[in-house]
């Protein structure tokens, strides 16, 4: 794997390019990932998905006037590859000085790019500016656990630190302590954990401490929430499990990884950071 993220453009110069080329995209395989985890790629413990919003998003229509839109990206969590992020960038801005005949003919394009290079199809909405405007911002479901008085000294990453408590429980948590750090250039990845479940209850405190321990972890943001989806449902009996993550913006781009039990769609959430 890591002879592979290293010839993507992660950490290198890398010269923009302003007409349309989808073969700027770079696919990173799930598969070794999900062995390390224990999963079974052809038997995945989850359904999901990963939404992306693309806030850097522009082309030239057919008159050579600009556009400035909103792109929603959402990859199954089953393709056989996830897309590196800062290719997806290069792509998305080699649309800048490049003519369409319509949105339409764009997100058309962007679909056929997009699934060939996750190996499973892509769905593209556009929007303009205003209906992103009106999608507005809400706060993270449930209960947060970021405000426990608790001493944190481990920030590399120790899924034994999750404990459970007495009972059993219906509940949503969440904090927005969650940061790792990219696997390539070791910059910061900031972002909100959500976790709904309902089976043995988990222990706030050691929740928060498991969080904090991703602080010095390097992995991709969907490896990130399927590792956490995964020590979770490892450790405890639960009936239901979703966990997913809104990661903060960077480069132009929000990744926001779902995984969950359950088939029930997700509901996009825009948090105040993104």
């Amino acid at each position: 794997m890591s002879e592979l993220v290293n010839a993507s453009p992660l950490g290198k110069f890398s010269e923009y390019q302003t007409q349309y080329n989808p073969e700027l995209l770079f696919p990173i395989p799930r598969k070794e990932k999900q062995v390390e985890l224990g999963l079974d790629p052809e038997s995945l413990p989850f359904v999901g998905s990963d939404v992306w919003f693309g806030y850097e998003l522009s082309w030239l229509n057919a008159k050579g006037k600009p556009l400035a839109m909103v792109g929603r990206f959402e990859l199954p969590c089953n393709s056989p590859s996830l897309i590196e992020s800062k290719s997806f960038k290069l792509y998305l801005n080699s649309f800048n000085q490049t003519k369409f005949d319509s949105v339409e003919q764009v997100q058309s394009v962007m679909e056929k790019d997009l699934s060939q290079s996750a190996g499973a199809p892509v769905k593209v909405k556009l929007m303009t500016v205003a209906e992103m405007e009106a999608f507005g911002f809400k706060p993270a479901p449930g209960t947060g656990v970021d405000e426990l008085d608790v001493a944190i000294d481990c920030y590399d990453y120790k899924p034994d630190l999750l404990k459970k408590a007495d009972g059993i429980r219906d509940e949503t948590i969440h904090s927005h302590l969650l940061k790792s750090n990219c696997p390539v250039t070791g910059q910061p990845d900031w972002g909100t954990v959500v976790v709904k479940y309902k089976g043995e209850a988990i222990d706030h405190e050691s929740f928060l401490r498991f969080i904090c321990s991703f602080r010095g972890h390097q992995e991709f943001h969907e490896q990130c929430v399927e590792r956490v989806f995964t020590e979770i449902q490892t450790r405890f009996q639960m009936e239901s499990l979703t966990v997913y993550a809104r990661y903060v913006r960077r480069g132009g781009l929000d990744i926001n990884p779902w995984r969950s039990t359950d088939q029930a769609e997700q509901d996009d959430l825009r948090l105040i950071r993104q």
